[in-house]
């Protein structure tokens, strides 16, 4: 096994080795609990749901820690609006974020620490700061020296004197630097406040994860991910903060994941054109939320629409669809039978995980990898109907290894986890609500079709064969006599 990925600092793939064997530390940084979450933070949740879960499937020991920021100033301000306390906002929104990461089937994170938990840990980062000269006082406040450390801008590629020649400072900052940043805030009128040694105020937004991912997985760890905006200033303060502090490295690898977008546009709150995960889960099924996120590369952009939700919709069918179809398999068939499965086909399905695992061992690839599952299902339905009421071993063989290769596949994932006959007969009851007619209704209609075929009245038999169809009824005929299925996708 030999895991690459893309590492943002450096700027190209690179094999994942762990700085313990067999064991990674993942920090991802968070929300900012003040809001309900949008389908961009659906996209980080799902995201690194996805590796903490491949990785464990790899066999590899995962930590992961996810922090929560529950004091800022947009959570301040929100409070202010609704006259209530920050405290009471942040923990409101934290309950809501873990009531859509439950829907979303997205796994607790082994640790999930609050900024407000860790004051004391902010507050020695930063007196080590000041000791070293990389930070300064200024009133109550403190703020990080960023020309006091050489390697300032190393994580998005900025230079510092061009960062310089166009910031500008305003008129109420005592910032040496345009660019230095807020580790500390001296407290306003009606802010929550902590006691430090420049007196009463709050910690900034970057310190916080510092002081967290230190505590919790020591001063250097293996991963740090987020969303490609965390990567500046975020990011790149985090490290400066870090390292300077404790004069070690800090990630060893970064990971950043694409944008969502509506129409090719960010989708953020600050533009106003984002739908929150509970909004698109009124109309889809929460695995239709994942299999849309996994159908593109967790890199490139992800562009919403109601269209791209219903193609993954009808994905999701068929997946659930084939594993129903094929989840009443006998284990033993007949030897001298001639199998129905060609060379080829036998070869697709036996070589399927390894293809899956070639693809997803390079930096996490769940759109070729979920490209190779929808191809093995497409094999196992043909091969499924094409089967004779008295199956070869070799065709039953291949149909049960590809089943639960599927199944075990798309789990790595999070996908598929429900029981697919409940899935599609539920799906199926739905249609059928819809549509306004009811299985006694189709079984009627069938044998009336059965009827005038043995009249050989080909024309009423074809007639009633399209008015089922007309209603997404789809017929099939066999040995044993006609079943019927609604049709998904």
């Amino acid at each position: 096994m030999k895991i690459i990925i893309y590492d943002t600092k450096s700027g190209r793939k690179t094999p994942l080795e762990p700085i313990t064997a067999g064991q990674i530390k993942l920090y991802v940084c968070g929300i900012t609990a003040y809001d309900y979450c949008h389908i961009g933070h659906a996209r980080s949740a799902l995201v690194f749901d996805m590796i903490v879960r491949y990785l464990r499937y790899r066999g590899l020991a995962v930590t992961f820690v996810r922090n929560f920021t529950d004091i800022d100033d947009k959570i301040i301000k929100r409070a202010q609006e609704q006259n209530t306390t920050p405290e009471e906002l942040a923990e409101r929104f934290i309950v809501k974020f873990h009531e859509d990461m439950d829907r979303l089937g997205v796994a607790t994170a082994d640790h999930e620490p609050r900024a407000t938990e860790h004051i004391p840990g902010i507050i020695k980062i930063i007196e080590e700061l000041i000791e070293k000269g990389l930070a300064y006082p200024s009133g109550s406040d403190v703020y990080f020296a960023v020309d006091k450390f050489p390697n300032y801008g190393s994580l998005s590629g900025r230079n510092l004197e061009d960062m310089m020649a166009g910031a500008r400072i305003s008129v109420n900052e005592n910032k040496t630097n345009p660019m230095d940043f807020a580790l500390w805030k001296g407290s306003k009128p009606g802010e929550p406040t902590w006691d430090s040694p420049w007196g009463p105020g709050r910690p900034g937004w970057h310190i916080e994860c510092s002081a967290m991912s230190r505590e919790l997985l020591g001063n250097t760890f293996d991963i740090h991910g987020g969303g490609k905006d965390l990567i500046f200033p975020h990011h790149e303060n985090e490290i400066a903060q870090s390292e300077g502090a404790s004069g070690e490295p800090f990630a060893k690898y970064w990971i950043h994941h694409g944008f969502v977008t509506m129409k090719d546009e960010k989708m953020s709150k600050s533009l106003g054109n984002f739908l929150t995960i509970r909004e698109v889960l009124e109309q889809f099924d929460p695995e239709v939320l994942r299999l849309f996120v996994f159908s593109t590369h967790y890199r490139t952009p992800l562009d919403y629409s109601v269209t791209t939700l219903q193609e993954a919709a009808a994905g999701l069918d068929r997946l659930y669809g084939c594993l129903a179809a094929l989840s009443d398999l006998p284990n033993a068939g007949n030897e001298t039978a001639k199998p129905v499965a060609s060379t080829k086909e036998t070869k697709k399905i036996q070589t399927l995980a390894d293809r899956f695992h070639k693809a997803m061992d390079n930096d996490f690839n769940t759109a070729q990898g979920l490209g190779h599952i929808f191809d093995a299902v497409k094999t196992l339905n043909r091969i499924g109907q094409a089967i004779p009421t008295v199956a070869a071993n070799s065709d039953l063989a291949i149909l049960h290894q590809g089943t639960e290769a599927i199944k075990t596949l798309t789990g790595s994932m999070g996908l598929l986890s429900a029981d697919p006959i409940v899935y599609i007969e539920a799906k199926q009851k739905k249609i059928l609500a819809e549509l306004d007619i009811d299985a006694a209704d189709i079984d009627k209609l069938i044998n009336e079709r059965n009827a005038a075929r043995s009249e050989k009245n080909w024309a009423r038999a074809d007639e009633i064969r399209d008015q089922l169809l007309a209603r997404s009824i789809e017929m099939k005929d066999g040995p044993t006599g006609t079943t019927w299925q609604v049709k998904l996708a």
